[in-house]
């Protein structure tokens, strides 16, 4: 959809997911790191339902491209003319997305599927958002072009995190670096749509004037650094949490252990005074 939902909508998903994935990996590593066998069996099942999620995200997307009063409804082409090409191109990139979500899943409820072809589908599925967008905005306005073209850097970084996660799995560097990734791309396509189909009456941006380019460039960059921050206060609020957690059951246990032990002495007392 080439208006301000067609990019708030994308945006949310990836939004979404990133600031999901900021909580998920630091917790699936400290549990790791400390053993933590309960979430190792429920991991599972997490793993299930948040691919369902986001298979559900994608054939939301992929239908609202289609089913917009003015999206192609199916329709390729007609009468020697393709059809709404943008909603088609954002209609496959979903549909990509939703093979990555459900390959997730088959690989979490299937035990004989590869190991790492979860990471490679949805590799594969972000190379081809990149790919989409990369030939999306020819012969368009030089600000739409240039603003477009920032979202590849993310768009590619990402897919590259994931090639590599298909060797090194596990790797909470990597998770971070791609969920960070995630979260800018979540922005950036807010902020599109900010940009190019202003809403609530604001004045358009000029698309031919340079310094609204060099603004644009900073501005990517601050974004970027907000989804550093957010993915180092989630990452710290986690490992606080945790440490708070696992503090109040170790004291627990300590109590539990000291009481044991004065009934086990209370008791002994009391069978040395029934002997005498």
């Amino acid at each position: 959809m080439a208006n301000f939902k067609g990019h708030a909508v994308p945006g949310s998903f990836f939004l979404i997911v990133g600031l999901w994935w900021s909580v998920k990996y630091p917790l699936k590593y400290f549990h790791q790191k400390g053993k933590n066998h309960q979430l190792n069996h429920n991991y599972p099942r997490l793993e299930i339902i948040e691919a369902a999620v986001r298979t559900l995200f994608s054939v939301i997307g992929f239908l609202a491209e289609q089913f917009v009063p003015d999206g192609p409804h199916f329709h390729l082409y007609s009468e020697d003319q393709w059809i709404k090409m943008m909603n088609w191109q954002h209609s496959t990139m979903y549909l990509f997305f939703a093979a990555s979500g459900i390959t997730d899943m088959l690989t979490y409820l299937i035990t004989h599927i590869p190991l790492g072809l979860d990471r490679l589908v949805m590799a594969v599925a972000t190379f081809t958002e990149g790919f989409l967008f990369y030939y999306h905005v020819h012969n368009r306005p030089l600000l739409d072009q240039h603003i477009h073209s920032l979202l590849l850097f993310a768009v590619f970084a990402g897919a590259l995190s994931l090639f590599l996660e298909v060797i090194i799995r596990d790797n909470i560097l990597l998770e971070l670096f791609r969920t960070s990734l995630t979260i800018l791309q979540g922005t950036w396509f807010w902020q599109i749509g900010f940009v190019l189909f202003p809403p609530f009456g604001t004045p358009e941006w000029d698309q031919k004037d340079h310094e609204n380019i060099m603004f644009i460039t900073m501005c990517f960059c601050w974004h970027y650094l907000v989804a550093l921050c957010i993915v180092v206060i989630n990452y710290s609020f986690v490992y606080c949490l945790l440490t708070r957690l696992k503090r109040h059951r170790d004291g627990e246990i300590i109590g539990i252990q000291k009481l044991k032990s004065g009934n086990t002495y209370h008791t002994a007392l009391l069978n040395g005074s029934d002997e005498e």
